[in-house]
């Protein structure tokens, strides 16, 4: 087998191991009491933790280097305590409001707002296929939210609008930290955020339980543990080591391998995996509009990667 060929089954074996978490995530919260934030803290952190233990086993000098050099270290905790802390955190949270497919599929969103911050870096009008990607997203958007019935919302308002914030701030992500990627590589960048947007988690979880206690004026834990089964832990454990880690890691050295727009394209196996693991496992109902939405999003993703499209994705 050629290289390029172990590089697309590991890319497209990563981008799959993201769509299951979505599902993993929305089993937790249809059966245990488990918190948004405590997901995103528990994923987040020891996640981070994993990758600074193979970085300074494999990158010890990239490590080195980026956290020395005052002006890398601040565009890194920018990356990792805003971006990939907030696009981490509301993925999950919409997958609270909605289900783990249409969450990824509402994510995919995110290649339009790429698209329009492109276009205003470069300070020029959106090409044809670009608009045209565009009109795909926002055909699919509206299918998603009414399931094929224009009359009315399928969907909670709450979960349009986190789905159109975890666009907005997987964007964020895709798009800041090109300097970064450009110098150190993705993976000790990827890593290293992930840490800190996992300290960051942990800091705003303490944060909001201390306020809590506070305005009730009792006494408490600062971080409170979910009640979790043998079969919760597994799950959860699931999120952690094969979601987070395994496939942040898989699909960042698949993407080395196949290049950003190739990376791109096979990403889009995200949102069909979490659909499809969805339907499956959890017996989430999918109607056509919802299938037909998920197509509508993967040519949104090939028409963006016409122009050479970002290869990093948010997981």
């Amino acid at each position: 087998m050629s290289a390029f060929a172990r590089g697309v089954i590991i890319t497209l074996l990563g981008a799959s191991m993201w769509g299951f978490s979505g599902s993993c995530s929305q089993y937790l919260f249809a059966n245990t009491d488990i918190t948004s934030l405590f997901l995103t803290t528990a994923r987040m952190l020891c996640s981070g933790l994993l990758f600074l233990a193979f970085l300074l086993w494999r990158r010890r000098d990239d490590v080195r280097g980026i956290l020395s050099d005052p002006e890398w270290r601040r565009q890194l905790l920018i990356f990792g305590c805003l971006g990939l802390f907030l696009c981490q955190f509301t993925y999950v949270v919409l997958v609270s409001y909605t289900n783990a497919g249409t969450a990824t599929v509402l994510q995919s969103f995110n290649v339009v707002f790429c698209l329009i911050i492109t276009c205003v870096q470069e300070r020029r009008p959106p090409r044809l296929h670009e608009l045209a990607a565009i009109a795909l997203a926002l055909v699919a958007t509206v299918l998603i939210a009414t399931k094929g019935n224009l009359t009315s919302l399928s969907l909670p308002v709450e979960g349009l609008v986190w789905g159109l914030f975890n666009a907005l701030s997987c964007a964020l992500y895709i798009t800041y930290p090109k300097r970064l990627f450009a110098r150190w590589g993705s993976l000790p960048v990827t890593g290293l955020g992930m840490l800190f947007g996992g300290i960051t988690a942990l800091a705003v979880s303490v944060a909001s339980s201390g306020l809590a206690l506070a305005t009730s004026g009792t006494i408490g834990q600062l971080v409170s543990f979910p009640a979790l089964d043998a079969p919760a832990v597994g799950v959860l454990l699931i999120v952690i080591l094969v979601g987070t880690f395994g496939a942040f890691g898989l699909y960042l050295h698949g993407v080395s391998v196949v290049g950003g727009v190739k990376g791109s394209l096979l990403g889009t196996m995200e949102p069909v995996s979490a659909m499809v693991f969805s339907s499956l496992w959890l017996r989430t109902n999918f109607v056509w509009a919802d299938w037909v939405a998920l197509f509508l999003m993967i040519g949104t993703v090939f028409l963006v990667s016409l122009q050479g499209g970002k290869g990093q994705r948010q997981g």
